[in-house]
């Protein structure tokens, strides 16, 4: 993940598009919780969402 010296101004995870860029790419590399649960993993479990399974 990239290093962030300054907290940004307007409280969003990217201070600026290249960064955006870059957690967007981050992103697209991290596992499902399908491929989760196939590797035995537990997936984060679901917030903010009353009565959603999966």
């Amino acid at each position: 993940m990239s290093e962030r010296k300054d907290k940004p101004a307007n409280s969003s995870m990217a201070m600026d598009e290249k960064e955006m860029k870059e957690l967007g790419k981050e992103m697209e590399e991290l596992e499902t919780n399908q491929e989760l649960k196939k590797n035995g993993r537990r997936p984060d479990p679901v917030q903010n969402e009353k009565g959603k399974k999966e």
